[in-house]
């Protein structure tokens, strides 16, 4: 579905929590302006499930986000590929 997005949230001890969830705005637009005040934040907060999950930055190694949003700051490097070690 178009309107679906995901998240793996990479801890910093090895584990990872996989969330699925709808679009969170009408406008692309807007995308980034709510990245970055997230990320302006100490603590990560996600309702799931009908709880409210609290996650601190400091246990998370990555997050990863999909699908990337269309709009991104002009500072995020577009168009990487990730590559295993060899």
């Amino acid at each position: 579905m178009a309107d679906e997005r995901g998240m793996i949230i990479h801890f910093t001890d090895g584990s990872k929590m996989n969330l699925h969830f709808p679009k969170q705005v009408k406008s692309e637009e807007t995308v980034s302006v709510r990245l970055e005040k997230i990320l302006d934040k100490k603590t990560l907060l996600i309702e799931a499930d009908g709880a409210l999950l609290v996650f601190p930055f400091s246990n998370i190694k990555y997050l990863q986000v999909y699908p990337s949003p269309p709009k991104l700051m002009d500072y995020v490097i577009k168009g990487a590929s990730v590559a295993s070690d060899a």
